[in-house]
Order: structure tokens, then C-alpha cells, then sequence
């Protein structure tokens, strides 16, 4: 397979914590990996090409999915989860990591029953590239060294896949889940050069509010929000300098080139 690590991780992520939400009261989550040749026929129906394919299954046994709504749980966004639970935003970036590493996503549910999501990856046939060929690690510039960023969302799962990002381009991720305790963190003697937020926090302070206390005594603190269109109402006021918005679903690379670009800009005086 030709995929990139960090995201196959992110994507196994998501879904293990999709499958745990789904069992409030307990259960089992599955998870096998398979190897199998799909036929022209076969393939066809999974909008695949023919050829050998790994898939992986993450199966859990816990309230199922009503088959209405199977075919939109990859939208960006839809999500069966209460609201304030999750943005739904886990399901559409597995779905565009498999898309985009040229395989397929397929899944099944049964109400009461549970849900079992198969990941379809082509086998790759060629030689790995030789590991002189890529720069030594240390030799690397490093992009964030020496900064912090604080990434507050109330869904695990986007908190730890940006939290990933920063860490590979060399920032220091710190996470909270809601806007009092990022708050506290914002208040306190924590050295924090940027904060990305969620609109929609739980905890009666949204994203919006958070950056204007935490303004009063961090005057350049410079904010990213990452929202969903839903959430923009919460913005409708002028942005001021060093904030600026990421509407999801996003790609790790945008995430990555704006975190550089808001970094990079001069504090405001």
C-alpha cells in the first residue's frame, strides 16, 4: 500500500472512537485486517479496479445505524451523535484519506446489532523507496520549534488529529475540551502563541468568547477557528487583526499552511 502512516493512524482513530460512542453501555470493538482479489464485477460494484486489495474492518456491537441513514454518515458534518456530541467531521476526512490513497470505504449496520466499516486499500506491487533516498529526520527545519498552540474542541478526535499535525511540524500541542478550561490555560503563565478553537464549545463560552477573554490579558494572541458553516452566524462581526477562520472539512496540508501563515505574520501592536 502506498498511504501515508500518520493519517491511516488518524483514520483507525476515528473510527475506534465512532464504534465506542455507539456502546454507551458497554461492548466489543473488532478490529481485523484481510487480503482479498476483487474480480471486474466485483470491483465494479465497490467503484474499485480490479486487483488485490488489504482491508481493514473496525466492527463494534452497539446501537447500529437506520439504513435511511447509512448513505450519509461520509457526508462532512452528519453525524447520528446528539448535538454538542461531535461534529461529524471524523467519518468525511476517513472517507477523503481512502478516497485519496486510491481505495474505498463500505459499511454495514443492523439497529441493535451494530456496525462493522471496511476500508479498502490497493496492494502496491512495486519496491519501497530506499530510506537514503529522504532526508534524515534531524537534518530537517524544523517549523515550529519553540512555539506553542492550544487546540480546544470538544470532540476527541478532532482535538487529537490536530494536535498530531502540530507535532509533526514541530509545535508544542497543548488540547482542552471546552472553553473554561481553556480559559484557565489562557489565563495562567503558559507561554501560548496561537489558539485554534471550535465555534460550538460546550461549557457555556464558545470559541468566539473564549478568544475575546482570553484577549484582555493576552492582547496579540493570535486565534484560528475552525467551524462549520452552521457556526458562522457566531462570527458575524468584523474578525480582528491576527483571526482568522478554517471551515471544516479541511485537508491536513490547508491546516498545516495556515497554522505556518498565522504564525508567521508580526504580532499586532
Amino acid at each position: 500500500m502506498l498511504i501515508d502512516p500518520g493519517q491511516m493512524e488518524n483514520a483507525l482513530l476515528n473510527l475506534c472512537i465512532n464504534a465506542r460512542d455507539a456502546m454507551p453501555r458497554g461492548g466489543e470493538i473488532l478490529i481485523d485486517i484481510s487480503s482479498l482479489v476483487l474480480e471486474e464485477d466485483a470491483a465494479k460494484a465497490k467503484s474499485l479496479s480490479p486487483g488485490a486489495y488489504i482491508v481493514l474492518r473496525v466492527a463494534d456491537t452497539g446501537s447500529g445505524i437506520p439504513e435511511d441513514l447509512l448513505c450519509r454518515v461520509f457526508d462532512p458534518f452528519f453525524t447520528t451523535k446528539p448535538q454538542g456530541s461531535g461534529t461529524g467531521l471524523g467519518l468525511s476526512m476517513v472517507y477523503g484519506f481512502v478516497q485519496q490513497s486510491g481505495g474505498q470505504v463500505d459499511i454495514a449496520s443492523e439497529l441493535g446489532r451494530g456496525t462493522s466499516l471496511f476500508i479498502y486499500l490497493p496492494v502496491h506491487e512495486g519496491h519501497a523507496l530506499p530510506s537514503e533516498n529522504a532526508p534524515p529526520a534531524e537534518d530537517s527545519p524544523t517549523a515550529g520549534a519553540g512555539q506553542t498552540v492550544l487546540v480546544v474542541d470538544d470532540e476527541p478526535s478532532v482535538r487529537i488529529l490536530v494536535a498530531e499535525v502540530l507535532n509533526d511540524l514541530g509545535y508544542k500541542a497543548l488540547e482542552a475540551s471546552d472553553g473554561v478550561s481553556a480559559l484557565a490555560m489562557l489565563s495562567s503563565d503558559l507561554k501560548i502563541n496561537l489558539l485554534i478553537t471550535d465555534v460550538g464549545l460546550p461549557g457555556g463560552i464558545n470559541g468566539r468568547q473564549l478568544v475575546d477573554a482570553a484577549r484582555a490579558f493576552r492582547p496579540t494572541l493570535k486565534a484560528l477557528f475552525i467551524t462549520g458553516y452552521a457556526e458562522q452566524s457566531v462570527l458575524n462581526s468584523s474578525l480582528e487583526n491576527a483571526i482568522e477562520i478554517l471551515s471544516k472539512p479541511f485537508s491536513l496540508e490547508e491546516l498545516s499552511r495556515r497554522i505556518g501563515d498565522i504564525l508567521s505574520q508580526p504580532a499586532a501592536r
